[in-house]
């Protein structure tokens, strides 16, 4: 059982005490994480952000021991679902087809590469709804936003464990 598997918070208020911990981590995790990619775009000027750090933050912050939330999984599975988004954009357009078939390559190459990262299947999306896309797509949003999702994260891994442990002294 992973931790998304207890959201029944009606179930009994002792788990829902139990939960409160994860959903509070989850909360904050996520408020942090978009607000510090969205405050360096501002400051920044540069294009941070993308819809699918908002699904990578559910797994970075509600399920964190997940296979598909490791850092592993979400700089390589956003890097190689972009660049396929980027090259089939670039070699067929952006028709539906075009779209189904980054998609299903994205997948492909993440499982090959065992890199799965379910938030980063929307990366070849993402890229040909948009119409234009240029290589520093992969730079900006796609590293730069990353290593800001992993950077807060880390920060809020070591809080957690920091408050686990702390008590044990």
């Amino acid at each position: 059982m992973n931790e998304l598997d207890n959201t029944k918070i009606a179930a009994s208020p002792l788990a829902a005490f139990r939960l409160a911990p994860r959903v509070v981590r989850g909360f904050i995790g996520g408020v942090a994480a978009i607000a510090v990619v969205g405050l360096l775009t501002k400051l920044t000027g540069l294009p941070l952000l993308i819809a699918p750090f908002g699904a990578s933050s559910v797994l970075l912050f509600a399920a964190p021991d997940s296979g598909f939330a490791q850092p592993r999984n979400l700089v390589l599975g956003h890097l190689i679902s972009a660049t396929i988004g980027l090259a089939v954009f670039w070699l067929a357009g952006n028709g539906v087809w075009a779209m189904a078939l980054a998609t299903g390559l994205a997948i492909a190459a993440m499982q090959l590469t065992r890199s799965v990262h379910p938030p980063a299947g929307a990366d070849p999306l993402v890229i040909m709804l948009s119409g234009t896309a240029s290589a520093s797509f992969l730079l900006f949003p796609v590293l730069a936003g990353v290593v800001c999702l992993l950077v807060v994260a880390q920060a809020m891994n070591l809080a957690v464990r920091a408050m686990q442990y702390g008590g044990d002294d």
